[in-house]
């Protein structure tokens, strides 16, 4: 699976050709800069998954309504997966035409489409008691494995 056999060549060699794209071809530090601020947002975002996961699945800060934890964690969430795809989005344009071809990237992507649409889907049901305990344990073991797909498919993508 790959995304050079969904879109054509030429989108991947303009995207590179764009003046993000050849930016960070020619800068120094460029790349280096906004990956570091790409994983800084993927950390706290898993963190915040982790937690209201974890919760979801019964372990860890009992004390406190699922519901309650998940809204206040809500605004690091939502900010971090924005900085992420603000971030990963440069960082695609950089390195596009290699990415077209990187299998991992393509995992990486499906994990993040499948997390976001669990995230909105079920995953906001089983938080607000929406649905039952068997349902909010797998929202939450779904969202962890995705989440965690997405980090270990990004870090695979250097190496392969």
């Amino acid at each position: 699976m790959m995304l050079s056999h969904i879109l054509p060549y030429s989108f991947f060699a303009w995207c590179e050709a764009t003046p993000i794209g050849y930016w960070l071809k020619q800068a120094m530090w460029g790349f280096a800069t906004i990956e570091t601020v790409h994983i800084m947002a993927l950390a706290v975002l898993l963190g915040t998954m982790v937690v209201v996961d974890l919760r979801l699945l019964g372990l860890g800060l009992k004390q406190m309504p699922v519901a309650e934890l998940s809204a206040r964690l809500a605004p690091w969430f939502w900010v971090s997966l924005a900085t992420m795809v603000l971030s990963g989005g440069c960082l695609f344009l950089g390195e596009a035409v290699h990415l077209a071809t990187s299998v991992p990237f393509a995992y990486k992507m499906l994990f993040l489409l499948i997390a976001v649409l669990v995230h909105i889907t079920i995953h906001r049901r089983a938080i607000t008691g929406g649905s039952g305990q068997h349902i909010a344990k797998l929202a939450a073991f779904v969202s962890l494995a995705c989440w965690l797909g997405i980090a270990l498919a990004g870090r695979a993508i250097a190496f392969l």
